[in-house]
């Protein structure tokens, strides 16, 4: 593998959020990752929350030229996120390919837009939950972990694009702790990848959205918060709350409560829920709502 020629294609990425943004209390107002050119014509993928509610976007290659981007879409469902440059990048696009399998215990290395980079194994590749109603089917998981992992690029040894890195967690394994890396695979892109370039967003209804920031302990999703103003919010979900119940059906573990979320209908379905609160049972019926309806959207530079 050309490792320089696959760092050319990998640039830094720094956005500007206004304060006013919905997303700007969780995510922060300044945001700086890394992105990965997949077209010639400068169109670079990164994880979506860089640039979600973004009103600048600065791409900078690794000679130090900086060009204007532009927030083309952010997909929910897989978290990616899609940035066009708006002067000419001339850099080469990785190779994605159409298919790529993977398998635990893979070489591979997760490249960032500074020029630095980690060579890592794949240690498995599973489910993961994440608290903000994000869910994916099977996930990347990398050891050991890159500090910049925002955006950055996971590529096989090969040299072709595998994911995108999206997070930095812990891994316990015979009693030690390890940091790792979660990306988003790859494969998730090609079927959404015209609908993001055409219409911004894939070309189906949005899910429904509550706005809770959830945890699991034991089996059980307890709430940690809730965003202000969301549909949780409004429907008097509180902090502490352990969801229960769905419509009748028992909630069995995080990724089981937003798949019976989400199996309720569009965004705007009224979702009842039984909540256990203070050791006594409530129940809460929750407008949905569309996320991207409360997110500010970007403005050409």
């Amino acid at each position: 593998m050309n490792i320089d020629r696959i760092l050319r294609s990998v640039v830094a990425v720094r956005a500007s959020i206004p304060e006013d943004a919905f997303t700007a209390n969780t995510l922060g107002t300044r945001r700086e990752g890394s992105g990965v050119v997949i077209r010639e014509n400068g169109l670079v993928l990164t994880i979506g929350y860089l640039i979600t509610e973004a009103d600048e976007i600065w791409l900078t290659r690794h000679d130090g030229k900086v060009v204007p981007g532009h927030a083309l879409a952010y997909d929910q469902e897989t978290g990616f996120g899609l940035i066009q440059s708006l002067a000419p990048l001339d850099l080469p696009a990785i190779d994605i390919g159409d298919k790529v399998k993977t398998t635990v215990g893979d070489a591979v290395i997760l490249a960032d837009g500074l020029g630095e980079f980690v060579r890592a194994n794949i240690v498995a590749k599973q489910e993961f939950a994440g608290y903000w109603e994000y869910l994916l089917d099977e996930a990347i998981f990398i050891a050991p972990a890159h500090p910049s992992w925002g955006g950055a690029a996971l590529v096989s040894d090969e040299g072709k694009l595998l994911g995108i890195g999206s997070l930095r967690l812990q891994m316990v394994q015979d009693e030690e702790v390890a940091d790792i890396n979660m990306a988003v695979p790859i494969n998730l892109l090609p079927p959404i990848l015209d609908d993001l370039l055409n219409r911004g967003q894939i070309d189906r209804p949005p899910r429904p959205w509550l706005g809770a920031f959830s945890a699991e302990s034991n089996g059980e999703v307890v709430v940690m918060s809730v965003a202000k103003g969301s549909p949780a919010a409004q429907a008097g979900l509180q902090q502490g709350d352990v969801i229960s119940e769905i419509r009748d059906s028992e909630v069995d573990g995080l990724a089981d409560f937003y798949r019976k979320v989400w199996k309720s209908g569009p965004a705007g379905a009224e979702i009842p829920m039984r909540v256990l609160r203070n050791g006594r049972e409530a129940w809460l019926r929750i407008k949905s709502a569309d996320r991207n309806s409360f997110l500010k959207k970007p403005l050409m530079q």
